[in-house]
């Protein structure tokens, strides 16, 4: 009698201890899985702020582009020529880089955009003739392919 009641009572041991270890297993899985979503979440947030960012900086980078030469030494057109390197900073900061779009860098589809094409340019290779709109990687993950007119060479 006592020797079923031991038998009960390791068989009832053995199966808690494999209800907790269940519990435990699934538990850990629920945050880790809770972790990846908060991560996808902020990454997810981090990148809408910086495409509703770009044309802020695209404007910008065109106004320091056409500063006239005549004001070009005010200080408070060197003070917005000083925006641009804090906001350069502050994208880096953030993992944003600018994708390589400089005349005769490899055209890449994946990080390119052609929105022009040199029909009558003789080559095998296709290469950027110029750079339309700047494109910009987060995280090494493209947000805005850079727009560029492809020739060949």
């Amino acid at each position: 009698m006592a020797k079923k009641k031991t038998d009960e009572l390791e068989q009832q041991l053995a199966e808690t201890t494999a209800d907790l270890q269940r519990t435990r297993a699934d538990f850990e899985n629920y945050r880790k899985r809770v972790e990846a979503e908060k991560k996808a979440a902020g990454d997810m947030g981090e990148m809408k702020a910086v495409i509703r960012l770009l044309p802020v900086i695209d404007t910008i980078e065109r106004a320091v582009l056409h500063i006239p030469e005549d004001i070009a030494e005010h200080k408070w057109v060197q003070g917005v020529a000083g925006l641009v390197k804090q906001l350069d900073k502050a994208l880096s900061a953030m993992d944003l880089a600018r994708i390589n779009a400089e005349p005769g860098a490899e055209f890449n589809p994946e990080l390119h955009q052609a929105v022009q094409f040199d029909e009558e340019a003789e080559g095998d290779k296709e290469v950027i003739a110029e750079e339309l709109q700047a494109g910009y990687l987060l995280k090494g993950t493209p947000v805005r392919h850079a727009m560029v007119k492809v020739t060949k060479k």
